[in-house]
């Protein structure tokens, strides 16, 4: 085990490379649970207005559950995408902790297929994350109200 202090800069630079990656996770995760709140905060503002009995149009009321299940979808779609952001996050960041203990000598046997496993499963979990993402901002458009029925 190598301990001069240009070795232990070297481990730590290699270790923390992949800590931008978890940058990009995180603000992920930040941008999406933003996304699932207004979905959540719309199912609940439909809800409410259905179950005080105001709306007496037949129409209306069927556009506003298609509306609230639509919500609800989104909702799923956003909660899996955290998943799938959230284990990136804990795959990259094992990652890490196997390139510095690797590169520190503390752990010799196997340390290339560990590293390049969790670092792939990492990687496709993000790119996982950001396909649902996607799918959830069109659904989030081609399901937006654009045909709301106005009251007679």
């Amino acid at each position: 085990m190598d301990v001069s202090i240009d070795a232990i800069t070297n481990n730590i630079q290699l270790a923390l490379a992949p800590v931008f990656l978890l940058t990009a996770v995180a603000t992920l995760i930040n941008a999406i649970s933003a996304r699932l709140a207004r979905s959540v905060d719309r199912m609940r503002a439909i809800q409410h207005r259905i179950q005080e009995g105001g709306i007496q149009d037949p129409e209306m009321l069927a556009h506003m559950m298609t509306e609230a299940n639509e919500a609800k979808v989104r909702g799923r779609l956003c909660t899996a995408a955290i998943f799938f952001d959230v284990l990136s996050g804990v795959f990259i960041s094992l990652t890490v902790l196997e390139l510095f203990f690797f590169q520190a000598g503390a752990v010799r046997s196997l340390q290339g297929t560990y590293v390049i496993l969790t670092f792939v499963l990492g990687l496709m979990s993000f790119m996982t994350s950001l396909s649902i993402v996607l799918a959830e901002v069109v659904y989030a458009y081609r399901s937006a109200g654009w045909n709301t029925p106005f009251p007679k």
